[in-house]
């Protein structure tokens, strides 16, 4: 029973260390294509799990939640609008009933609520005033979620108002053709099953995957053209695939919790289902979120590789490092080439992509690269020196690396330590001097 038990010990000690320690050490030259792509996706759930905390995932649900409660119902009033246009709104109004099934007297007052918008829209006190607030409104809600998915992607900026304007107006028309190929093409396949009996049994197993293909689909496009970066399809597909099942399997929870809460609307009544749309919205929002997180991970999951060494690195290797990029800047500058980007400087190197961003970024701040678009991609950037490489020398990188930050404290630099610090600043001046004159470019 003892050896028993010391099996199980270590067998569960070697998986935690698997998950938190060596499986962060396998890159996509240690093995084949298949099992390294396993590695990826375990990866790529591990740091979005690890970043729900981190990211703040609930508190962001919670404040799109309100949000959205405060523009739900100039959303649904611009989708109605859009839909009549295209002569769907039943359509649309039938998919939106079946979301909400066993509140039908909520959803007739919101549809209530909906028509008196767009009627004010239609004859505004001055023409044009209803629609500009219906969509100011509606992009106000878009800017929140853009902006949302930028701070989980890192992204510092957001879209340009003119881009804001054009890509979700875009959106805008999107979302309803999706919500209504869902009811339409359902709703044509039962009834070729209904009157076809021989390929009933073909068509209802394609009836009931029809709503996870397009809720699906729909969660890749947002993946891929909200966040104001280049996303990958293949990251997009990744999330959109989890997170539209997940979101499947809780709407069809839902849907049997609003069922079993009408049982009971003799005693709660209408406000039964405030709670119930609270919660949905709320969990809604957070699946949505954590998909974000789990295509950032995914496209990024390269960056955590060898991740407890890139936190724990040796200051004689980070310097290495740093001017090991930076040579390759300067060189591929002084050859006439094509500047890389952070992720073929790791690519080509083999330097942690983790560890390459921080020594960029470092080198960003003391001024001795700059940004530039990118030969073939305007979002990602690639990096050139930022001044006459015929000038920058070794001594000069690390001088400047040593000087940046604050130095303002209290600690008594004239009295107390006035020893210490003098044979710090003679133990620096003795290194640089040794590599005074040494241009990064012969290197």
């Amino acid at each position: 029973m003892k050896k028993v038990f010391l099996k199980v010990k270590r067998f569960v000690l070697d998986t935690i260390r698997f998950f938190t320690y060596d499986i962060w050490r396998i890159s996509n030259i240690d093995g084949s294509v298949k099992r390294v792509g396993l590695y990826n996706l375990l990866k790529s759930f591990i740091l979005a799990i690890r970043n729900i905390s981190a990211a703040q995932l609930n508190i962001r649900a919670g404040a799109l939640t309100y949000s959205t409660l405060l523009s739900i119902v100039p959303i649904l009033a611009v989708l109605f609008a859009i839909a009549r246009g295209f002569g769907f709104q039943h359509l649309l109004q039938s998919e939106l009933v079946r979301y909400f099934t066993g509140q039908e007297a909520i959803m007739q007052r919101a549809f209530e609520f909906i028509d008196r918008s767009i009627e004010y829209a239609q004859g505004g006190v001055f023409v044009g005033v209803g629609v500009v607030l219906l969509l100011w409104t509606v992009f106000s809600l878009f800017s929140k979620i853009e902006s949302n998915f930028n701070d989980i992607w890192q992204i510092k900026h957001g879209r340009p108002y003119v881009r804001q304007f054009t890509d979700y107006l875009a959106l805008l028309v999107v979302a309803p053709v999706f919500l209504i190929c869902n009811a339409g093409i359902s709703l044509l396949l039962a009834t070729a099953a209904g009157q076809a009996h021989m390929l009933g049994w073909a068509l209802a197993p394609v009836v009931r995957v029809i709503p996870y293909l397009v809720i699906v689909l729909l969660f890749v496009l947002l993946y891929m053209y909200l966040p104001n970066t280049k996303v990958r399809f293949g990251s997009a597909l990744f999330a959109g695939i989890f997170t539209g099942v997940a979101f499947q399997i809780f709407q069809g929870l839902y849907i049997g919790g609003q069922i079993w809460i009408s049982k009971y609307n003799a005693i709660y009544g209408s406000f039964a289902a405030l709670p119930l749309l609270l919660l949905w919205l709320q969990l809604s929002w957070f699946i949505c979120l954590f998909g974000a997180e789990l295509a950032f991970a995914h496209q990024n999951v390269s960056k955590f590789d060898f991740e407890q060494e890139t936190r724990h690195i040796s200051r004689r290797y980070r310097d290495f490092i740093l001017l090991a990029v930076m040579r390759v800047i300067v060189g591929r500058f002084a050859a006439g080439e094509r500047p890389y980007t952070a992720d073929e400087i790791s690519g080509h190197y083999r330097i942690p992509t983790r560890l390459t961003a921080d020594t960029l970024e470092q080198l960003l701040r003391i001024g001795l690269v700059a940004e530039t678009p990118a030969a073939d991609d305007r979002v990602v950037p690639a990096y050139i020196p930022a001044s006459d490489i015929h000038r920058m020398t070794v001594a000069d990188l690390f001088d400047r690396v040593d000087r940046c930050g604050s130095e303002n404290f209290r600690v008594d630099l004239k009295q107390d330590f006035d020893r210490e610090w003098a044979e710090i600043i003679r133990l620096r001046e003795a290194v640089f001097r040794s590599g005074d004159g040494v241009l990064i470019k012969d290197l």
